[in-house]
């Protein structure tokens, strides 16, 4: 196969969903639909978490941040695609390729910290309550937020950085709505151990530990909510946790439903179908869990 380098490299394209014309007509309303969703709702929660004193506490600060990271994970993946259906062209720079996978992979990252991070403060705000406003003070809540981030994006920054040496094949057709790095990688015509080293270390590191740290945090809120005496206040503490372990099990499960469907249909095309869910869907459902 003829390869190219980097420098050769000027555009990739981007295969979307379906080569349906009509289908893709139908696509771009229901994206555009959902990525409005997505929009109001979660600037309707940002809105109301900044304009009402009664709720700046720890739980809607981090559900805030969560909710500017939703907007963001839509915002770099959508209207791209939006745009390619809309002129029909399907292609992408390399420069704006290589941008758009470091963001996905920045916001992913990011909202998977988050929700580690709401099922610490639930961890304190249940088994540690007389302690909870020394422990989740104003400076340690933007200290988490700021060390999620900086984690997020040098996560991402080492992901993308390796893709940077590769070599393309001269087929450079990606069938997804967008690029993502294991697809990209798949058309490289390069060693790409370093780059599947790379990936599934950092994937299983920063998911594993993460999810790890949830459901250990919700062994201990179990733990102390079962040695409550009253039925009102265990009611009431688990309505607190409700709305948090209802987004981290669509997080993780979308996330999961992926990892399957990649290593059982074998088809590019079909795994793109099953990250809608993990990309476009869990961000505009997660306002509607939150205002339950």
């Amino acid at each position: 196969m003829e390869t190219r380098n980097q420098t050769d490299v000027s555009n990739f394209y981007l295969l979307g969903l379906t080569d349906d014309p009509e289908l893709q007509l139908h696509i771009f309303f229901l994206f555009l639909s959902m990525y409005l969703i997505t929009l109001l709702g979660n600037l309707l929660i940002i809105l109301a978490v900044s304009c009402d004193p009664h709720i700046h506490t720890p739980m809607y600060f981090f559900l805030s941040n969560l909710s500017f990271t939703d907007i963001c994970m839509s915002t770099a993946t959508i209207p791209k695609m939006l745009v390619n259906i809309q002129a029909q062209n399907q292609s992408i720079t390399y420069s704006g390729c290589l941008t758009q996978m470091c963001f996905v992979m920045v916001f992913a990252f990011l909202e998977n910290f988050l929700l580690t991070v709401m099922a610490y403060d639930r961890y304190v705000a249940i088994c540690h309550p007389l302690r909870y406003s020394i422990i989740m003070n104003p400076q340690t809540c933007g200290l988490l937020i700021i060390f999620s981030l900086l984690l997020s994006i040098l996560n991402a920054l080492l992901l993308s950085l390796t893709a940077l040496r590769l070599s393309f094949c001269k087929n450079l057709e990606i069938p997804h709505f967008f690029c993502e790095l294991a697809q990209v990688v798949k058309l490289t015509c390069s060693d790409t151990h370093i780059n599947d080293l790379l990936l599934y270390l950092v994937g299983s590191i920063f998911g594993v530990l993460p999810l790890s740290a949830i459901i250990f945090s919700y062994t201990q809120i179990v733990s102390s909510v079962l040695r409550m005496p009253s039925a009102g206040a265990k009611l009431k503490a688990f309505s607190t946790c409700g709305s948090h372990l209802s987004v981290v099990s669509l997080f993780y499960g979308t996330g999961f439903g992926v990892y399957i469907s990649s290593i059982l249909t074998g088809s590019s095309r079909k795994t793109a179908v099953a990250s809608v869910m993990y990309i476009v869907v869990s961000q505009m459902m997660n306002p509607f869990i939150y205002s339950l």
